[in-house]
């Protein structure tokens, strides 16, 4: 299954702004800008907070499984000027912070809430604390460095989504309090290293991604993945191979709207398209419940039916056929669960199905389906 957490609080720490403060702004930016001869280099970091507190609860009760995989997700918005390969690095925020009011064009800035010099603003001047660091001498955010993050980008591949899995098992087990994630590249506090991406004279260009402020349907997302598979048939009997080879797919329960508090079961059904006729059997073929295929975690991609989430609009892919989307089997027959707090209200979005059948064999089957099964979540 995949669950999704929109920010709680998001801002961009800017070297050159100071005490600036940039909290409402509507994108992001690990940028890195610097003179003409190669100095006065100045970057930027990425401030941004989830509540995790119903993940947490989740868990206690068993609903999320412990080895659940947690991505961080953030959505390009015109990155500028990028290297062709380069990273970026997350790690647990150490300290508490103010997401602030201001913009990058304040005029004059915006000087309560978190800034590259102070993590509260210039009332309270509560400096940034790094291992190490006196108070006068930090600046650029604060951080534990025993845990960390990291993806690389290729030159057009610019959205991200960060395996963070070790930091929130941090968060979740009590080891750090949830500050946050800082993403940045390599560098470190106040940017006093030449040896490293932010402090080198390399020209790197600048991410920029969409903020939680954001208008688009791309604000950030913390993503949990988890396998909740549950196949137990009773006694149904399994689609033979002729009905798979010319399957049909429908839902038994999809709703036009739902609620974004709901959490759903959705029913899925299969049969072949012209069923066989039985004269010793008085019941119609077509009302007959049969299972499709049975996964394994093991072998995720092979024999099993799969589900994916689209928006309807934009095709773009909110949930990817995967370990979290292995179709599951009861007496009743195929389903699968979605909490629609997850996606975003107000808009459409449609399911798509693939099921593969002879795996690893010359009979292999891998079909796709994509019959309109539209449904809106409503606040």
């Amino acid at each position: 299954m995949h669950y999704f957490v929109f920010p709680e609080i998001d801002t961009t720490l800017y070297e050159a702004s100071g005490s600036g403060n940039t909290g409402r702004d509507e994108i992001l930016e690990v940028q890195k800008k610097m003179s003409k001869s190669g100095g006065n280099i100045k970057v930027s970091r990425i401030l941004i907070k989830f509540d995790i507190s119903e993940i947490s609860s989740s868990i206690v009760n068993g609903t999320i499984s412990t080895d659940a995989k947690y991505y961080l997700n953030l959505y390009d918005a015109g990155s500028e000027e990028l290297n062709t390969s380069q990273s970026l690095w997350a790690y647990p925020i150490s300290q508490s912070w103010v997401e602030g009011q201001g913009t990058i064009s304040d005029n004059p800035l915006t000087l309560e809430g978190a800034s590259w010099q102070y993590r509260d603003g210039v009332a309270q001047k509560t400096f940034w604390l790094g291992t190490g660091q006196s108070a006068m001498s930090a600046s650029g955010g604060a951080w534990h460095t025993q845990v960390y993050a990291s993806q690389s980008f290729k030159y057009g591949s610019d959205d991200m989504r960060m395996d963070v899995t070790p930091i929130m098992n941090k968060w979740l087990d009590g080891t750090y309090p949830n500050n946050g994630f800082i993403v940045k590249r390599s560098g470190s506090f106040g940017n006093t290293d030449t040896n490293t991406d932010e402090g080198s004279t390399d020209r790197l260009g600048t991410f920029k991604f969409f903020s939680g402020q954001t208008h688009t349907i791309y604000p950030p997302k913390l993503e949990v993945e988890w396998y909740d598979t549950k196949f137990n048939a009773g006694s149904l009997t399994a689609l033979d191979s002729t009905e798979l080879e010319d399957l049909q797919v429908y839902m038994k329960n999809l709703r036009p709207e739902y609620k974004e508090s709901s959490k759903v079961k959705f029913r899925l059904c299969g049969r072949g398209r012209y069923p066989t006729k039985s004269y010793s059997n008085t019941s119609s073929e077509y009302l007959t419940q049969k299972y499709l295929p049975s996964g394994s975690k093991e072998n995720i991609g092979g024999d099993g039916a799969y589900y994916s989430v689209l928006d309807s609009q934009t095709d773009d892919v909110i949930i990817p056929f995967g370990t979290g989307s292995l179709i599951s089997c009861d007496s009743t027959g195929n389903y699968f669960n979605l909490w629609m707090d997850g996606l975003q209200a107000e808009r459409y979005y449609k399911f798509c199905f693939r099921v593969v059948s002879g795996s690893n064999t010359t009979e292999e089957t891998i079909q796709h389906f994509d019959d309109d099964f539209t449904f809106k979540v409503v606040r």
